[in-house]
């Protein structure tokens, strides 16, 4: 039965993810996006001194340690009356098939361009994707104040390298590294200077300029020449443009300072789409409007290491969810309860009852579900598979102690739901020798990293020599076996054969000796 309160509420959510190139300060900006919202009361910092606090999305000890976002984390808070559902993604290029999958999640994505390197190649990568996707973009240019490039130069790499067009809705007075204060367009010019905080661990304290306090002022003599020709040539925000991907609403600031930041947060509010029907596996939209659904973009075991739990993160894509309803798990058929459902901020979590479209709810125990499952209730529907990208690294894993062979399967099993790294086996090799096969190297870092950790079995990797592979079928698998250098793996998650090959070379050498062979590409994180 259809909720009318739905669309009303689904109204009132933004979903959105924050992306960057790794030290461009996205663990950083996401804990000031909180703590302009209240919802704490300190920020942390990734790179502070120990007796700071950690960003309160990087809950893995691996990450704390290294200063990087590896994981996904879920954020959700409250600002002028709206809800916002915050998926941070991993940081690292390693880790960009979970940030494809979080961006399956989100209605909105956060570009976060450092003002010093500007575009790097891990933005210009999650960028594609979010073209891909259709999804819109607010762009945020952070550490203006530090030295950096000039302001119109940014804009102008923005425009020739992503075919965007930036629409800046704030502008800096002064140069990067000597910041004045802020212009804000969508108020009529209006010029905010900022009283930085210790730190940066609290809000900077705002304060309207006065026109007679910025007479004389040349960096904001400056600053209106800049302005009246970016009016001249018609780089102002339009919503359609927006929401087309033809435009990227343009902020400026420093989240470590926490500058220009409630600028952002008041954009995300006020531009960012709230959510839509969504697409469905081979049918129409399902309607906002229609029972729940939900899909499943993320599994993460062991948040919680007192309770060694296990949380699927779903994204509520229409009705309205309930605390303990029976919902139906499309990949089974079966039903499913729902009775410990979570909203997650982090590594803490709070009991949830009831959930609209955009909401991601945390399921606690959820052993049956697996990335990419759908949840609903009424009439069937599935939505779309997450594609999973090409692996460039494969290694043997083994246990290193035998007699925790037991726990180490257990872990590897984990690691491979939760899609971790691929786990491949075949004939050859047999199971006790799988195969982990990675984007990123950084991926059988976390892997032997948590199975030491949370269950106890380290393991140790044997590396191959294999770059690419490429998804093939059983009749030609008989044939690739029989090529020197060339392995078939069957993948545990959803069984696809993968041929793996040393090189491009040797790769364009069996297909050209065997055509009409089945050797079909895999995503990729540029696609």
């Amino acid at each position: 039965m259809s909720d009318p309160d739905v669309a009303v509420q689904a109204r009132r959510r933004r979903t959105f993810a924050v992306i960057s190139h790794p030290d461009a300060g996205k663990s950083t900006l996401t804990e000031a996006l909180a703590l302009h919202a209240d919802a704490i009361t300190q920020a942390g910092a990734v790179h502070g001194k120990a007796s700071r606090r950690g960003v309160t999305s990087d809950w893995m000890e691996m990450e704390r340690e290294r200063g990087i976002s590896v994981t996904s984390a879920a954020l959700r808070f409250t600002y002028r009356d709206t809800i916002l559902n915050l998926v941070d993604t991993p940081g690292h290029a390693d880790f960009s098939e979970d940030t494809y999958r979080v961006l399956t999640a989100v209605d909105c994505a956060v570009m976060l361009l450092d003002a010093a390197k500007g575009l790097e190649p891990q933005t210009l990568r999650l960028f594609d994707v979010c073209r891909h996707r259709g999804i819109p973009i607010l762009t945020f240019i952070n550490k203006w104040d530090r030295p950096g490039q000039d302001a119109l130069g940014l804009l102008d790499a923005v425009e020739e390298r992503l075919g965007i067009r930036p629409t800046p809705v704030t502008w800096p007075v002064g140069i990067a590294g000597a910041l004045d204060g802020i212009v804000d367009r969508r108020r009529g010019d209006e010029v905010v200077g900022f009283e930085r905080s210790a730190g940066g661990a609290t809000v900077a304290a705002e304060n309207v300029l006065a026109p007679d306090a910025l007479r004389g002022n040349a960096a904001y003599g400056t600053a209106v020449e800049e302005l009246d020709l970016l009016s001249s040539i018609g780089a102002v925000h339009d919503p359609d443009d927006f929401l087309a991907g033809k435009a990227t609403p343009v902020y400026f600031g420093s989240a470590v300072s926490n500058i220009g930041v409630r600028h952002l947060l008041d954009g995300i509010v006020d531009l960012a789409p709230s959510p839509g029907p969504r697409p469905t596996a081979g049918g129409p939209p399902r309607p906002l409007e229609a029972d729940f659904s939900g899909v499943v973009f993320k599994v993460q075991a062991n948040m919680d290491r007192a309770h060694r739990d296990r949380i699927a993160f779903v994204r509520v894509c229409s009705g309205r969810f309930d605390r303990g309803m029976q919902v139906v798990h499309a990949t089974t058929g079966r039903p499913f309860s729902t009775k410990y459902a979570s909203s997650l901020f982090g590594q803490e979590r709070s009991t949830l009852d009831i959930a609209y479209p955009g909401d991601v709810v945390g399921l606690v125990n959820a052993s049956a579900l697996r990335v990419g499952d759908t949840l609903y209730t009424g009439r069937a529907v599935a939505f779309p598979p997450l594609p999973a990208f090409a692996p460039e690294h494969f290694a043997v894993l083994r246990p290193k102690d035998l007699s925790r062979v037991k726990q180490f399967r257990r872990g590897v099993v984990q690691l491979d739901e939760e899609g971790v790294v691929q786990v491949l086996v075949s004939d050859r090799r047999g199971e006790q020798a799988p195969v982990l096969a990675a984007v990123g190297p950084m991926q059988f870092d976390v892997a032997l990293h948590r199975l030491a950790q949370e269950f106890g079995a380290p393991g140790v990797l044997d590396p191959l020599p294999y770059q690419l592979a490429r998804r093939t079928d059983a009749a030609a698998v008989g044939v690739l076996e029989r090529a020197p250098g060339v392995e078939v793996f069957t993948r545990t998650r959803d069984g696809a054969l993968l041929a793996v090959f040393p090189s491009p070379w040797r790769l364009s050498s069996v297909s050209r000796d065997n055509p009409g062979i089945r050797l079909d590409d895999i995503l990729d994180s540029s696609s």
